[in-house]
């Protein structure tokens, strides 16, 4: 198994370059566009759903945000770059573990990602219509043709390609940034301080783990953007081939850092301005953190900036989920036997995202939050579980045995699931 091991490892390092190269524009880029997918409306609503816990559980999920987040995403990208060139994660499944796993493997990951994508056309249009008749004062247009318009306009990125989509993504990461950075620092002589009059009364041990436990899953998927994984590494192995790993660890380094600092910056400015029982009317009236600090304040730029804000989040993490379906949808039809063109296959699928989005999004279903909670676990398998599988069984990722952050992965993969089943059976 060792022989084999290293064979393999040594035919991968004979295709690599001979240096890496300093760090660049399109490194950048990348870093921004994996923010850009994992950092998006689900921002908005994190303060509300982390607070509520309490400021002990909030601190220690703080602590844990970045190793739980960077070990988690660096492993399923390990994964992928295990695999022969080009392919991508339904390809190296197939590869590792044979044809009917990846068939089942290729159908989770579709199952548990398109979804996210209905919910964001969803959104999207609730979003601009929302800001069409209450901060512009125009009647919108029908659901039908908004919503249509809506995801035609993104889906004309999407059709120019997966750089221009990196690149869209990490443009529109910025005013994202500055928003967040602004409105945090806005916040700050409001704070309160009120989730602290609490802080003093440590809870009993099972409290608090129960607490620290169920609220795991929310800080995961408040940083998740493992649809985008896939397409990212095998990026980075045709740029870098043998130093993939470490260029691509050091740009999922220098993401989550980005997305640690500025957001759990954000959730403590909201945190220490309200108190737990405003928090907690938040979360009865379904709101998002900013939609509820307009309503506290009064504050007419916040009403305006909200959903500009809302819709910049929710573009963005739309074109990088759609990268994870679209791969997952192309992977089940190559599966099915049918083998069309690159061009026509491209065609077939931003056809069927396009209708499906469109009727969704103009039903306007109050199901698919469900949906979501449901691809969670397939999510946290994925994203968590099977690369620290494939660590173990796979003689090409045999190099990466031993490490304790296959452990911590592995724990913090069986928490998530085991707390989101138990949120679903609650």
């Amino acid at each position: 198994m060792n022989d084999q091991a290293n064979s393999v490892n040594e035919r991968f390092e004979s295709a690599a370059p001979a240096e890496l190269s300093s760090w660049n524009r399109q490194d950048t880029t990348w870093m921004l566009g994996l923010f850009g997918t994992a950092i998006g409306a689900g921002t908005l609503f994190l303060p509300i759903n982390a607070g509520l816990g309490g400021f002990w559980p909030l601190l220690i999920l703080a602590l844990l945000a970045f190793p739980m987040t960077f070990y988690a995403h660096r492993g399923l990208t390990r994964f992928v770059l295990s695999g022969r060139e080009g392919a991508d994660i339904t390809e190296v499944v197939e590869q590792h573990f044979g044809i009917k796993a990846g068939a089942l493997i290729t159908l989770l990951y579709f199952f548990a990602i398109f979804p996210i994508l209905l919910i964001y056309s969803v959104g999207l249009t609730n979003t601009v219509a929302s800001f069409l008749e209450h901060q512009l004062h125009i009647t919108p247009p029908p659901r039908a043709v908004l919503s249509f318009a809506l995801i035609l306009g993104l889906l004309a990125v999407v059709r120019c390609g997966e750089q221009v989509i990196v690149k869209a993504m990490s443009l529109m990461v910025y005013p994202f940034i500055v928003a967040l950075a602004f409105l945090a620092v806005y916040l700050i002589p409001h704070w309160t301080g009120g989730i602290l009059t609490t802080a003093s009364h440590v809870p009993a041990p099972s409290a608090f783990l129960h607490t620290l436990w169920l609220a795991i899953p929310v800080m995961v998927f408040s940083f998740n953007h493992s649809p985008i994984i896939s397409a990212f590494a095998v990026d980075q192995k045709r740029r870098y081939g043998v130093h993939a790993d470490e260029r691509s660890s050091q740009i999922l380094s220098r993401a989550h850092a980005l997305m640690v600092l500025m957001v759990l910056f954000f959730v403590f400015s909201c945190v220490l301005t309200l108190s737990p029982e405003q928090l907690a009317e938040a979360k009865a009236q379904n709101l998002s953190i900013l939609s509820y600090l307009a309503n506290h304040f009064s504050n007419p730029t916040i009403a305006f900036a909200a959903p500009l804000i809302a819709f910049v989040a929710i573009s963005k993490s739309f074109l990088g989920h759609y990268i994870g379906a679209s791969e997952g949808l192309k992977g089940l039809i190559v599966k099915s036997g049918k083998r069309p063109g690159a061009k026509a296959l491209d065609r077939i699928v931003a056809a069927f995202m396009l209708v499906v989005c469109w009727i969704v999004a103009t039903l306007n279903p109050s199901i698919l939050g469900m949906i979501e909670t449901i691809g969670g676990p397939v999510i946290a398998a994925i994203l968590f579980l099977m690369p620290m599988y494939a660590i173990r069984k796979v003689p090409a990722m045999a190099r990466f045995r031993g490490q304790a952050s296959n452990v911590f992965v592995t724990a913090v993969g069986l928490v998530a699931i085991s707390a989101l089943i138990y949120s679903l059976a609650a």
